[in-house]
């Protein structure tokens, strides 16, 4: 296993369509590939971004019928990288429920999807701006935490709202995971007040690295998201970011002991403690 990584964030400002959401992301993957990105993370709704609703169920596919998927699998093979897909939103299949998944791919360099993990926190929220979100009306959530192996160790899945829970990143650190993928597509106003802070938090709690790329800018739908995507340090420290929103390809270079050493320094994950909560 190298303890050294060289990492590619993708912030996009996806179309409605999986064919233009291809055709806006696979040039920034060219052109992480070819600067030496070992690691492609891409964000959350990276094969297309649309929430009025009879555009968006014309959009929706089997997995295995998504053109951004397919094209995405056929980069990692061509650029022999590693591309994790933030998210993709497909059919889930499941009988009885129409509702999509919002599942993050990871595909090795053989262009073979070796891990999936399906959003398991659902955003429904009324905001102060007027803005009311029910991605549980469309979006069916997961019930599972994956932690994917790699060859830089445990890459631990979770897209945009599961930030806000802390509980899942340990759990993922407790299973292995030494990164962390947040890919999100957070809303402007929930994003410049709580983006970094709850980033930094999430690496700092687990002494993991925490990978976030961003959707940014205004969508073709009318929604705003707030870019400034970002990695974090298992110590907190923000070693790489996007001040901006606009589509740009982020990348660092990681070095795997710093996870041993953060976590070596504050041993948190070794004191988990059972408790009752007195009434």
């Amino acid at each position: 296993m190298s303890n050294i990584v060289n990492v590619a964030l993708i912030q996009t400002c996806t179309p409605a369509t999986a064919k233009a959401g291809l055709d806006h992301v696979a040039p920034m993957i060219r052109q992480a590939a070819l600067k030496g990105a070992e690691l492609i993370i891409t964000p959350e709704a990276t094969n297309f971004l649309e929430q009025r609703k009879g555009l968006r169920d014309a959009a929706l596919v089997n997995e295995g019928d998504d053109v951004a998927v397919q094209g995405l699998c056929k980069l990692a093979a061509e650029l022999k990288v590693w591309i994790l897909m933030g998210s993709a939103m497909v059919r889930s299949n499941i009988d009885g429920d129409d509702r999509a998944a919002n599942r993050s791919l990871l595909i090795d360099p053989t262009g073979t999807i070796v891990a999936r993990y399906d959003k398991m926190h659902v955003f429904d929220v009324d905001l102060d701006t007027g803005e009311r979100w029910r991605e549980s009306a469309v979006v069916r959530p997961g019930s599972e935490a994956v932690v994917a192996p790699t060859p830089w160790g445990g890459l631990g899945l979770t897209i945009c709202y599961d930030v806000r829970f802390a509980y899942l990143h340990r759990a993922l650190a407790h299973g292995g995971a030494s990164l962390i993928a947040v890919p999100a597509a957070f809303t402007r106003p929930t994003g410049e007040a709580h983006w970094e802070v709850l980033l930094r938090a999430r690496a700092i709690e687990t002494g993991s690295y925490v990978l976030a790329p961003a959707q940014g800018g205004t969508h073709e739908d009318g929604r705003q998201t707030w870019g400034h995507s970002i990695v974090i340090s298992p110590w907190g420290e923000v070693i790489a970011k996007l001040d901006h929103d606009r589509p740009a390809v982020l990348h660092a270079q990681l070095d795997l002991s710093a996870v041993e050493k953060a976590r070596r320094a504050i041993p948190a994950l070794t004191h988990d403690r059972s408790f009752v909560t007195a009434q």
